[in-house]
């Protein structure tokens, strides 16, 4: 073989490679191995609802201001919270658990967030928990967010958290759904 039959052949065989990867056949289709839907309830503390305050502001650009979030999208703030998680959308449905972590605003120029947290439940169906982590871009209606693990019933699953905003009362009050679909369940 001749020095320009071994390049007519190696000019072939890349492109073949190239071809058969650049056009693949179907995309795999995930389907979940374990679905949950729940509701979680956070509510800011303002320095007049200390009663029922799940959450509270931890830092913040003007220094010891705690209990107002700051302007220009709340750039700077972040909140640590203890919040009840329901089965429904009603804050005084009996928790099955609480979600526990804390979010921070991190962009100047939209409001967005940046979360990390864990589900733990507690109830005769599920025991364990499930924990999170991801950017909250809070002007879309829905994000997702990562799963990166678990205890006790969702030992080591992994998965997409789909959050929506489901309710908000100005600064004080937001209810989050989280359509939970683990996609590694061992």
């Amino acid at each position: 073989m001749g020095v320009r039959s071994f390049i007519v052949f190696v000019s072939f065989f890349m492109l073949f490679l190239s071809l058969s990867s650049a056009f693949p056949k179907h995309k795999k289709q995930y389907k979940p191995c374990k679905h949950l839907v729940l509701y979680f309830h956070d509510i800011i503390y303002n320095g007049k609802n200390a009663a029922n305050a799940t959450s509270a502001i931890v830092a913040a650009p003007q220094g010891a201001n705690m209990t107002i979030l700051a302007p220009q999208f709340h750039f700077g703030n972040i909140a640590v919270f203890d919040d009840p998680i329901t089965l429904d959308n009603n804050l005084h449905s009996k928790p099955v658990g609480r979600a526990q972590g804390m979010y921070f605003y991190d962009t100047k120029n939209t409001y967005t967030a940046w979360l990390g947290f864990s589900f733990s439940l507690n109830t005769t169906a599920y025991q364990g928990s499930i924990n999170f982590i991801g950017a909250d871009p809070l002007m879309n209606k829905t994000r997702d967010i990562s799963i990166v693990g678990g205890t006790g019933d969702f030992f080591m699953h992994r998965g997409v958290a789909t959050i929506m905003t489901d309710a908000f009362e100005g600064e004080v009050y937001f209810r989050l759904r989280v359509d939970i679909n683990f996609y590694e369940c061992w």
